[in-house]
């Protein structure tokens, strides 16, 4: 037989790769042709002298699409680096004060200087979100008996504080309004010129694959990392690095994006596993579908208004993490 009768493994995952990239394929083309200017691809290709179909698609839509794309894929790969560190499959940096710690750097920059580069206002946005998040593994480190449940809740609570603190620093200045338009996620300004800082998001997602192995020892505890020869608070500090610059370029470019690196872990590690290799580059082929996905949702629910990606994010997460909170309870039932 030229063909065997049954399909290897390999073949298996190269056929599930190629579905998936198509799928996310579709979805970019998709997001390139949804809008409120009529792009029509007929008339993109045509001879006409009117170019202001490839005007939108060049300045607008092909930068909102790859600043999608690169921040749903980042903030899920950041999340599985975080449920790694932290051994607890329900945190993210929306959910442990990393993304409320990167707004409150913003709001530093915005008040006592204002004119600072760009490039550098991520800088002390992810020095401020460094700190957040060390703070919450600093915590979780005195707690001798946690469970799967105190985790979060936990991360929660310090999220909460610090929010609380970055909005009456923020009501004491009259800041209220400029604090609220960029900590939710919206990609509706998003054009030629805006986004450019996400690639530093897509480098950090790739030292992150790069060193996945050592990052799924660290996963393991301290102990069993060190046994190895590998010295694991230098992984969790490389690990923080990471996290902390993808959530303050994706804060400063676009907003806060939630539960992102909280649900597409799990579903991913649902079906490979938790080796990290393994699993870190369907995370972030996942992430930018979902984003893209939330996306085309709140462009088309009240066109041709929109409804920003991080409200369509927060409601279709908090759905979906309640879903995988009931099945995980009905195995353990």
């Amino acid at each position: 037989m030229l063909f065997p009768s049954k399909q290897t493994p390999a073949g298996r995952v190269a056929l599930a790769w190629t579905g998936a990239l198509v799928a996310l394929f579709a979805l970019a083309l998709w997001s390139l042709s949804v809008g409120v200017s009529d792009v029509s691809w007929d008339t993109l290709w045509s001879d006409s002298d009117d170019d202001m179909v490839a005007q939108v698609l060049m300045y607008s839509r092909v930068p909102r699409t790859l600043a999608l794309m690169l921040a749903g894929s980042a903030m899920a790969v950041a999340g599985l680096l975080m449920q790694m560190l932290a051994r607890n499959h329900f945190v993210e940096p929306s959910t442990m004060g990393t993304v409320e710690s990167a707004t409150l750097g913003m709001l530093f920059c915005m008040l006592w200087a204002p004119d600072l580069p760009v490039f550098a206002k991520m800088g002390v946005s992810a020095a401020t979100a460094m700190a957040g998040t060390a703070l919450f593994l600093a915590v979780l480190a005195r707690i001798r008996l946690r469970s799967a449940w105190i985790v979060p809740l936990v991360g929660l609570i310090l999220a909460g504080v610090i929010d609380a603190g970055t909005t009456f620093i923020a009501y004491q200045h009259d800041m209220i309004q400029s604090l609220r338009a960029f900590s939710n996620g919206d990609f509706s300004v998003v054009i030629e010129g805006r986004y450019e800082m996400l690639w530093l998001s897509l480098g950090m997602t790739a030292l992150a694959c790069l060193a996945a192995d050592r990052f799924t020892v660290a996963g393991l505890g301290e102990s069993f990392a060190t046994n190895l020869g590998l010295n694991y608070k230098r992984l969790v500090l490389q690990g923080l690095i990471v996290v902390s610059v993808v959530t303050a370029c994706i804060v400063v470019t676009v907003g806060s994006i939630p539960f992102v690196g909280l649900i597409i872990p799990n579903v991913v590690r649902l079906m490979v596993g938790d080796n990290v290799r393994r699993s870190v580059l369907w995370v972030a082929t996942a992430g930018a579908a979902l984003t893209l996905v939330c996306d085309l949702f709140g462009r088309l629910i009240i066109a041709p208004y929109e409804v920003p990606v991080g409200t369509v994010m927060g409601v279709v997460g908090s759905a979906l993490f309640l879903v995988i909170l009931l099945r995980r309870r009905a195995k353990q039932g």
